[in-house]
């Protein structure tokens, strides 16, 4: 029996050599129908990335190693390299502008970028990302690791970083939220417990970003040696994605809400008995959309509602729940976000911080064994989410008398659209670089397929014409295309309040008038 004060150690990299001793023959990495690896070999090959961090880079324990790659087989060797040596994973979202990821590379001081020849991240383009390597995967230097001998696996206390999660903030600036080996594992764990309870588990398609929801599910589905398969495209393509649930058995996937629409709109002719679980999440489902493809699909739909400093993790609606069709009130458990996780305690309170009753809106706090230790290198952003023991959301919600959240709105002003997360801050900033704009105001606008869309409400610097043309050229120049505005409003000013601050309401009141 172990005493207090003993270090134990806790490296979610074990869960891989285990995989690799007790699911050796079983496949581990595809690529579109043809199997790449079996999970000795994977955990081999992880073995000897990890030497080569360790050896070959030089790097020592805790140094930062970011990972700047679209879903390509070499995606689950590094990740788990990096945890396997004792050092920490930066997945980046490759759709982000360079300046982004250069600024990324900055403050979480990576010492190791591993890319692609087709993203071309060189050194000297990434301004203040100092002493950093950049290793592509495609290219000899990778295909060298591999002559390297193995590492033995380095302990890991369960609160060492693992995980940077780097999402955008409303300040302009991405955070990094520090996600521990420790919140990992609960993470994992709540998977089987919350989200996806019947087993046999078999397959993990990657038809999401590996940076983010689709690369954290990657890690209960090592522990249950599933095989992980990449699309060919290395993309979402409905064509492609039905293909492969034709040929692999008992196939999970994660997806955006706008990812499930574009399925439903597609004709295929391929027999989906392999689908097991489509997991949705990272934006608002209609219930439209999911009754639809619970009559297209059967009930083969589990919800999660998770952030980056909560990943994955804070509520869910479950197949079983969904499938329960007999509750009295199944709509409105539908448009819900499910039951708090059972790693995790979720509140809706007021501004005091007093706990609401059921039916009343207020914001969502979560607190548990998935919450982020902090932000990395942001006390105050830190201070100012974590209060009281307490992950602030920003999101605004009620329960019902059963427990089940429903979000109304996100008090940050957070746009989703597609999946990806866009904060009108951001966009903000970039116009009003523009020496033409004098004002700006970013809101979402409903849209029947991305969820929302990004609309930008500018005001003229004097009594210049503004060229929406001029505008759009300047956003796709200096923001990544996924956040650049589809609308423009040229008008004389912006509405306000008393003490000049911008009324979004009204903003989004007017556009919605444009869609009437």
């Amino acid at each position: 029996m172990q005493g207090h004060g003993v270090h134990t150690p806790l490296n979610i990299a074990a869960h891989m050599r285990r995989a690799g001793l007790a699911f050796g023959e079983r496949p581990a990495v595809a690529t579109g129908t043809c199997t790449l690896y079996s999970y000795r070999e994977l955990a081999e090959r992880v073995a000897r990335v990890a030497a080569a961090l360790r050896g070959r880079f030089a790097l020592h324990r805790g140094d930062r190693v970011a990972i700047a790659l679209k879903n390509c087989p070499a995606y689950l060797e590094i990740l788990y390299g990096c945890w396997h040596a004792g050092l920490v994973a930066v997945p980046l979202n490759c759709k982000l502008h360079h300046t982004e990821i250069s600024y990324i590379l900055a403050d979480c001081g990576a010492r190791l970028c591993f890319t692609s020849s087709d993203l071309v991240l060189e050194p000297g383009s990434l301004s203040g990302a100092g002493a950093l390597r950049v290793v592509e995967v495609d290219g000899a230097d990778y295909a060298r690791i591999f002559a390297d001998d193995t590492l033995p696996l380095v302990d890991s206390a369960p609160d060492d970083p693992a995980w940077l999660f780097y999402t955008s903030g409303t300040t302009g600036r991405p955070k990094g939220a520090v996600l521990s080996h420790r919140n990992l594992l609960a993470m994992s764990h709540c998977y089987f417990a919350d989200v996806d309870r019947q087993g046999p588990w078999r397959t993990l398609l990657h038809a999401a970003p590996m940076s983010h929801g689709s690369g954290l599910y990657a890690l209960p589905h090592v522990m249950q040696g599933c095989c992980h398969v990449i699309p060919d495209t290395g993309g979402f393509d409905p064509e492609e994605i039905f293909q492969l649930i034709g040929h692999w058995p008992a196939t999970v996937f994660f997806a955006a809400p706008t990812m499930i629409w574009r399925l439903l709109q597609h004709p295929h002719h391929h027999p989906t008995n392999g689908l097991k679980t489509i997991i949705y999440g990272g934006g608002p489902m209609y219930l439209r959309d999911l009754l639809e493809g619970i009559e297209r699909f059967g009930f083969k739909f589990a919800q999660l509602y998770g952030q980056g400093e909560s990943p994955m993790t804070i509520t869910a609606l479950s197949a079983e729940v969904i499938a329960d069709n007999k509750h009295p009130r199944w709509y409105e458990r539908l448009a819900s976000v499910g039951i708090a996780q059972s790693a995790v305690e979720v509140r809706v309170v007021d501004e005091t911080n007093r706990e609401l009753p059921a039916g009343t809106i207020g914001e969502v706090l979560v607190r548990g064994a998935t919450v982020m230790s902090g932000y990395w290198n942001n006390a105050k952003a830190t201070a100012d989410a974590l209060r009281q023991g307490w992950l602030h959301t920003g999101d605004l919600g009620c329960f019902d008398q059963d427990g089940f959240l429903t979000l109304k709105d996100r008090c940050k002003d957070l746009i989703i659209s597609g999946g990806s997360n866009i904060y009108p801050r951001e966009v903000e900033e970039v116009l009003l670089r523009h020496p033409d704009i004098a004002e700006a105001s970013v809101i979402g606008r409903p849209d029947r397929e991305w969820g929302e869309t990004v609309v930008a409400y500018v005001v003229p610097r004097g009594s210049d014409v503004l060229s929406l043309q001029v505008i759009d050229d300047f956003c796709t120049k200096h923001m990544a295309r996924f956040k650049r505005p589809r609308h423009y409003r040229i008008v004389a000013s912006l509405p306000k309040n008393s003490a000049g601050k911008v009324l979004k309401k009204e903003l989004r009141e007017t556009e919605r008038n444009h869609l009437e």
